[in-house]
């Protein structure tokens, strides 16, 4: 059986992009890793953030909608985006998101306490401590490696059809099913960070894409022979899947469960500093070779971003 070593990236919908960088850059402290388009809608930023050295597993990427409409959070997505900080770091960060004018809530989920809040634009996060994984070592803001976000720790799916969403992650993503608790069941996958997967065990009713929602959660493939074995692979457990496209940084393929959840896989290479070095990530802005002819139309369109 093919198993993913955990989440590659997480992509969201959110508002204006000047708002969304200074949330995940000022205030989480995560890196801009990466300014370019959306390879399907060039008119729209694609921002991605992570960790220092833009690792897989740390990654979370954003279209900015300036004038979108606010999506409603439910079935067929993400509901909560989890980040790994490290051991005794919590209070840290319930102290600094309450400093910064961000309402937190405290509760407990198999057996871990968990720091909730939203960002900017709504969409539904989480910190929680974390062994697993390397400390993060960028330095913004205040933040040490003491402390700083390490990258994901999971995420919780809201799913349409639960069992048929536990089934896609066991039998095709070859995630684990680790415990059950208040009716909502956890996975975790097999990679160092030991990503943890929870589902809820009660149907939801399908959300509403827009701003504050997440559009898909993408897996890790190795490298992109592996990445062609795992189109083989989903293929081959019936689902409609696309043709391999890629992205620059990654190879990627996508696929709808039958809990309506939008699946990527992506590879881990060839990385973010295909097209920039590792001590520049994120300064300019990067256009896929199409649309390289169109930089000084496309840089008048898109909004002003610091």
């Amino acid at each position: 059986m093919k198993k993913t070593a955990g989440i590659h990236h997480i992509t969201a919908i959110v508002g204006h992009p000047q708002e969304n960088a200074d949330f995940y850059s000022s205030i989480l402290g995560l890196r801009l890793v990466k300014k370019t388009v959306n390879f399907d809608d060039p008119q729209t930023y694609h921002l991605y953030f992570g960790n220092g050295n833009a690792e897989p597993g740390t990654i979370i990427t954003f279209f900015p909608w300036t004038s979108g409409e606010q999506g409603q959070i439910g079935g067929g997505q993400v509901g909560v985006t989890s980040y790994a900080v490290p051991p005794e770091s919590l209070s840290f960060w319930e102290n600094r998101l309450s400093q910064k004018g961000i309402t937190v809530r405290k509760t407990t989920r198999f057996n871990e306490t968990v720091l909730q809040f939203e960002d900017v634009h709504g969409l539904q996060l989480e910190l929680v401590e974390r062994e697993a994984g390397s400390q993060n070592t960028w330095s913004s803001d205040g933040l040490s490696p003491e402390v700083a976000i390490k990258g994901f720790a999971g995420a919780v799916l809201y799913s349409t059809n639960p069992q048929a969403t536990i089934e896609t992650l066991t039998e095709t993503m070859g995630l684990s099913e680790s415990t059950e608790e208040d009716n909502v069941q956890r996975l975790t996958t097999e990679g160092p960070s030991g990503h943890t997967i929870d589902v809820p065990l009660e149907a939801y009713s399908l959300g509403d894409m827009g701003i504050g929602t997440v559009h898909h959660i993408a897996w890790r493939a190795s490298d992109e022979t592996d990445h062609l074995d795992w189109h083989k692979h989903v293929r081959e457990k019936g689902y409609q899947v696309t043709e391999v496209k890629d992205r620059n940084y990654f190879k990627a393929l996508y696929f709808r469960e039958y809990g309506k959840l939008l699946f990527e896989i992506a590879s881990d290479t060839p990385g973010f500093t295909a097209d920039e070095p590792l001590d520049s990530l994120g300064e300019s802005l990067k256009l896929p070779e199409q649309y390289e002819k169109h930089r000084d139309e496309l840089k008048r369109v898109l909004p002003l971003l610091n």
